[in-house]
């Protein structure tokens, strides 16, 4: 039970008076430290609410500001109410959030990580029997559900700052929703960050209670200022920093987007700053040693000033800060399925992420924060960030969900389902590694490869090793080197293998023990075969003599102009980077090879392959016989007119390369496209295909290849019915419900049948004459009464008279000075003074007898 503590004690554990620091610390993990922060802490006053909440509820969501103990108070308060039944999950999103946390959470306690409180990460545990507390990164969490989905003795798992949306956190939500309805209806989640998107999770858990702590943060004047336009970005800020630190005492922590630009702004400020101001860079990539330095406190008489990417956003204190400056700016990943790149690219921040960045100057102390834009253009900021998972590489995500036992990913409960085109990449990289088969079941070497707990390509490195300790020995070296790369290097991987980083060495010493094979020395001469277990795809050619090269995965790439890659023809890439403005990605590293040995090596690595091309001038397809790997063409000559099988799988090959222009489409099937794209909008719970040239282009075996039977040339290859085609993708009952709610055409007051034109993006257009829709008091609709027809109303000669969503509203205003104009120039034509009960006609009145 908590001990308790006269206030005099109290104030003798704030002071750190020995002799009573010592006597709390005997007392379990139920400390006066927690007594203390009760009388300080934000979060305390909704900790019975939340006790409460997590009693009656598998989920629930808690929303307090920054500082206000919800990671390094919290955690503790909770476990202690547990008393003694099972232990504690906290995941933390970053490696140096979860070191910081843990040691914080032990501190408390007059511990060290791996006693009361542990923490787990990649290549780093400190964890023991007595722990009951476990801070994990991501990912980690995931391993520890695969080998125990029922994570036995763990009675809560909490989620912090799950604002950030991290892939990782989000397949982990997904799991443990699915262990709790399948396994463990007593386990509690419990999720928890200062900018929570809570309505969309009410969506997803509708019962889960929403907890908010209003903080006693102290305040943060939040002031908005835009850079110079005549100073390049890194002098810009630098200017507004240095004029901050001399106008205002503190310490200060200034936020830009990634190591590139840190490094320039700390070179443009090590002159503006006086000698008592220190500066620290802070990002992912430094040694922890390096990171540590950035977050301690200043040395007593002197300031700092730290240069963080959004590493420092949350989870972390930094002592003495005080003052804030936002560029509002982040560096992002997005991933490009069609060429299986990430792209990285610089993106304004989030509305919730300038708050979260602005917290972090009122953790201690009154603060001032400036965001680096004008106010108007960060209230048209996104609200909040998309998900990760929405546009990430999903190779590790599919890998593991099919580990699960999910075959489908609508099998799960998601905040943002993963999308289908990346998870079909995902797949065919899979399936490429062997980790999946044809029917994208897991296959033996993929369950292998699920258990090594790293990324997909290398974890085929780890698999391909297994035949032997050297071979092992050099998959775990050149794994440890792949996971944690330098980032400044001449790009060439051999030296790099043959002068390793202490840090790789340990990190290969345990993926070789976990392996359970005898010790062993890496061989360089075995690099080249393990790297074509994961890489192959990205084996590379050079482009006549010069530093840009052809990927076998069909991609252009280039080195720097003094690499030493450049004097060798083929290179297996292993990094690759790409900025969002250039035109090609970039090598950053990579293994030179010698192409001969590596056919020897491997029988099946070259292909041949009949290619159609298409004869612009003769207006012909021509075949060819081509050796290639991948897209690398080795050799090509005319080929014989091949069989009707692989000539309709190269014609698929050439629509890919040309586009969809060179289909045959005629008006029905332009218009049958556009219904169907319409009807994904309007009617979007029958789960109609994607139109979009991309998605139509990556199911041409689906739709267009079944009506490619009789196409031996390009004559009959122009006869295709698209029509048809496109009607492979949808089912029966698709498309009755397509004809019936999205018609062709719509049947007039006078029986005419007139074709509704249908429009990607816009409103459906009945082009009728006016006299045709005599009788009709309203505007026609479709798609279930949702949408609305746009009538083109047409003279008797064929002139349009005017456009309406609204007939009835026509028929009573505008009418009366179409019909004095049209009764001038149309006098045998019948005008009536209330059409919307005349008889309609589609004639004059000399063929209509008792029309008035």
């Amino acid at each position: 039970m908590l001990l308790s503590v006269s206030r005099a004690d109290v104030e003798r554990v704030s002071k750190g008076e020995d002799d009573f620091v010592e006597c709390y610390h005997a007392g379990n993990i139920n400390i006066a430290c927690a007594e203390f922060s009760l009388q300080s802490l934000p979060v305390s006053e909704v900790l019975d609410e939340l006790s409460e909440a997590l009693e009656r509820a598998p989920q629930v969501l808690l929303i307090a500001p920054p500082g206000a103990g919800k990671s390094t108070w919290l955690p503790l308060q909770l476990l202690q109410r547990m008393q003694g039944e099972g232990r504690i999950i906290l995941l933390e999103p970053r490696r140096l959030a979860a070191r910081s946390v843990a040691r914080r959470l032990a501190d408390t306690l007059g511990e060290v990580p791996g006693q009361t409180i542990g923490y787990r990460m990649r290549g780093e545990s400190r964890t023991g029997p007595q722990t009951r507390l476990e801070v994990v990164t991501e990912g980690i969490l995931t391993r520890m559900l695969q080998q125990d989905p029922e994570l036995n003795g763990v009675s809560l798992v909490i989620l912090d700052e799950f604002h950030e949306r991290s892939l990782q956190a989000d397949l982990s939500l997904a799991l443990l929703l699915d262990v709790q309805q399948s396994l463990r209806d007593d386990l509690k989640i419990l999720l928890m960050s200062a900018t929570l998107d809570h309505q969309r999770l009410t969506g997803l858990l509708p019962d889960a209670p929403v907890i908010i702590s209003e903080g006693r943060s102290f305040p943060v004047e939040r002031r908005f200022v835009s850079l110079s336009a005549r100073l390049p970005f890194a002098q810009a800020v630098a200017r507004e920093t240095a004029q901050i630190m001399n106008d205002h005492p503190g310490s200060l922590l200034l936020f830009l987007p990634g190591e590139k630009e840190i490094l320039a702004v700390k070179e443009a400020l090590s002159s503006r700053l006086s000698e008592d101001t220190g500066l620290f860079p802070l990002y992912g990539a430094m040694g922890l040693t390096a990171q540590q330095q950035a977050i301690a406190p200043a040395a007593p008489g002197r300031r700092k000033v730290v240069l963080a990417t959004n590493i420092a956003e949350t989870s972390l204190t930094i002592e003495g800060i005080t003052l804030v400056i936002d560029s509002c700016l982040e560096r992002s990943v997005r991933f490009d399925s069609k060429s299986g790149l990430s792209i990285l690219q610089t993106q304004r921040i989030s509305q919730a992420s300038m708050v979260q960045r602005a917290g972090r100057a009122g953790r201690l102390a009154p603060g001032i924060c400036w965001h680096l834009i004008s106010q108007e253009q960060a209230e048209r900021a996104a609200a909040t960030a998309d998900a990760e998972i929405l546009h990430s590489d999903l190779t590790g995500l599919m890998l593991d969900l099919l580990t699960w036992g999910c075959s489908q990913v609508t099998q799960l409960q998601w905040l943002d389902c993963p999308p289908e085109k990346h998870c079909q990449a995902a797949l065919q990289v899979l399936k490429q590694l062997g980790a999946v088969n044809d029917r994208h079941q897991l296959t033996a070497r993929g369950r292998q490869m699920a258990a090594a707990g790293t990324d997909p390509r290398l974890a085929a490195l780890l698999s391909a090793g297994m035949h032997s300790p050297q071979a092992m020995a050099t998959a775990s070296l050149l794994v440890a080197i792949l996971e944690d790369p330098p980032r400044r290097h001449d790009g060439d991987l051999v030296s790099l293998f043959l002068h390793p980083q202490e840090s790789w060495r340990l990190r290969a010493k345990a993926l070789h023990k976990k392996s359970g094979l005898a010790a062993a020395r890496p061989e360089d001469g075995r690099i080249a075969e393990l790297l074509m277990a994961g890489f192959a795809d990205q084996l590379a050619r050079q482009r006549s003599q010069s530093g840009r090269y052809l990927l076998a995965k069909g991609i252009g790439a280039s080195t720097l102009n003094d690499s030493p890659l450049l004097r060798h023809e083929w290179l297996i890439v292993l990094q690759l980077s790409l900025n969002a403005q250039a035109s090609e990605a970039r090598i950053r590293l990579a293994l030179p090879v010698d192409i001969t040995a590596l056919q020897a090596s491997y029988p099946g690595l070259v292909t041949e392959r009949d290619e159609v091309e298409w004869d612009e001038e003769k207006g012909i397809l021509r075949v060819r016989r081509q050796r290639a790997i991948g897209a690398l063409i080795l050799t090509s000559r005319p080929g014989e007119r091949p069989e009707a099988g692989l000539l309709h799988q190269a014609m698929l090959r050439w629509v890919r390369a040309k586009g969809l222009k060179v289909l045959p489409w005629s008006p029905a099937s332009e218009q049958l496209r556009a219904r169907l794209a319409c009807a994904a909008e309007w009617l979007p719970q029958d789960n109609w295909p994607a139109m979009d040239d991309e998605a139509l282009l990556a199911s041409l075996e689906s739709w267009l290849l079944p009506e490619m039977g009789t196409v031996t040339d390009a004559r009959s290859f122009n006869t295709i019915n698209i029509s048809s085609a496109l009607l492979h993708l949808i089912t029966w009952p698709q498309r009755q419900r397509l004809d019936s709610e999205l018609p062709t055409h719509y049947t007039v007051p006078t029986g005419s049948r007139l074709l509704i034109r249908y429009t990607v993006g816009q409103s459906p257009v009945l082009a009728v004459r006016i006299q045709e829709m005599y009788g009709e008091a309203t505007t026609p609709v479709i798609a279930g009464g949702r949408v609305p027809l746009v009538l083109e109303l047409l003279s008797p000669a064929m002139r349009p008279l005017q456009i309406t969503r609204d007939l009835a509203g026509f028929w009573q205003g505008a009418w009366r000075e179409v019909q004095k104009e049209m009764k001038g120039r149309y006098p045998k034509h019948p005008w009536p003074d209330d059409p919307a009960t005349a008889m309609p006609t589609r004639r004059s009145k000399k063929f209509s007898p008792g029309h008035s």
